[in-house]
C-alpha cells in the first residue's frame, strides 16, 4: 500500500517572485512525514512537489512548456532543470534533516514525453527504493519530448504515469496546497464553499467553479489538477484523492487515513 504525498510549488515557494522558498514550511512538513512514519513505519510513501517560484518562472522566460525546435537555443531548457533541481535540493535536505531516508530520483533523466503527455518513463528505480524503505522524491521537471523538442513534465503528469505500474498504484494521493476544494475561488470570491467529497454526483459542477492558478503556473492551475486526479481515480477506482492545506497536524492524519475534519476528499 502506497501513499503519493504532493507538495504543491505554491506551498513551498512564494510563486509571485522568482527562487523564493518557503524554508519554514518546508521544515514543518518535513518533520509532520517524520513523525507519520514514525507512527506507522511500514508505510509506504512517495514525495514529490511542484517547482514553484523555480522552475515555473524559468519555464515561462524560456517558453520550455511550447517546445523549442532541434536548431534552437536550448540554454532555457537547461536553466528550468537547474532551477528544479535547486528546490528539489531544499526539500530533501529538509527530510534527511529529521532523519526521513529521502532520494531524488530525478525525472527528466528517463522520462519522455509527446505534446506535453508523459509516454515512457523508466521508474524501476523508484521501485527499487521504496522496497529498501526510502522516499523517493520526484519533482515537476523539463522533459525531452517527440513532437515539440521538450515540455513540462508537471508534478501530477508523472504522479498519473506512476499509477499505471502495478507495483506502485497507491492507494491515496495526498495534495498539499489549497485548503480544499471550493465551489468558487475563495481568493475573489468570500463566499465561497468548501467541498468535502468529490464523486461522480457532483464532479461536473465542481470542474465549473475550478479556475487556474495564482502566480506564473504553467502547467494549468487547480482545474487542471482536479481533471487530472478524477482522471486517475476513475481508472484506479481503489484510489483516492486528499486535498488538504500545509498543516503538519493534518498531513500526519492524511497519511494515517485517520478522519479529516478539513479538506476535500475525491473519490469514486
Amino acid at each position: 500500500m502506497t501513499t503519493f504525498i504532493k507538495f504543491g510549488g505554491s506551498v513551498i515557494t512564494d510563486k509571485r517572485t522568482p527562487e523564493a522558498p518557503d524554508v519554514a514550511t518546508i521544515q514543518l512538513l518535513a518533520q509532520a512525514i517524520a513523525t507519520a512514519r514514525s507512527i506507522a513505519p511500514l508505510t509506504r510513501l512517495l514525495v514529490s512537489h511542484g517547482s514553484g517560484s523555480y522552475g515555473h518562472v524559468a519555464a515561462a522566460r524560456y517558453g520550455i512548456h511550447k517546445g523549442l525546435a532541434p536548431d534552437a537555443d536550448w540554454f532555457g531548457y537547461a536553466v528550468t532543470s537547474g532551477a528544479a533541481s535547486r528546490l528539489n535540493r531544499i526539500v530533501v535536505d529538509a527530510l534527511l534533516a529529521v532523519d526521513v531516508p529521502a532520494l531524488t530520483l530525478q525525472p527528466s533523466a528517463t522520462c519522455e514525453t509527446d505534446k506535453g503527455a508523459v509516454v515512457a518513463w523508466d521508474t524501476r528505480h523508484i521501485q527499487r527504493a521504496l522496497t529498501q524503505r526510502m522516499i523517493p522524491v520526484i519533482h515537476g521537471d523539463v522533459a525531452f519530448d517527440r513532437s515539440q523538442g521538450c515540455s513540462i513534465a508537471s508534478t501530477e503528469l508523472l504522479l498519473q504515469w506512476l499509477t499505471k505500474v502495478p507495483e506502485l498504484t497507491p492507494t491515496r494521493i495526498i495534495l498539499v496546497g489549497e485548503s480544499a476544494v471550493y465551489t468558487a475561488d475563495p481568493h475573489t470570491v468570500p463566499d465561497a464553499q468548501r467541498i468535502p467529497l468529490i464523486t461522480t454526483n457532483n464532479i461536473t459542477q465542481v470542474l465549473g467553479g475550478a479556475t487556474g492558478s495564482h502566480g506564473v503556473d504553467v502547467t494549468g492551475g487547480m482545474a487542471s489538477k482536479i481533471r487530472l486526479m478524477w482522471s486517475l481515480i476513475t481508472h484506479h477506482p481503489q484510489s483516492d484523492v486528499v486535498f488538504i492545506r500545509p498543516d503538519p497536524a493534518l498531513l500526519i492524519r492524511a497519511i494515517l487515513r485517520q478522519d479529516l475534519s478539513e479538506g476535500t476528499v475525491m473519490q469514486l
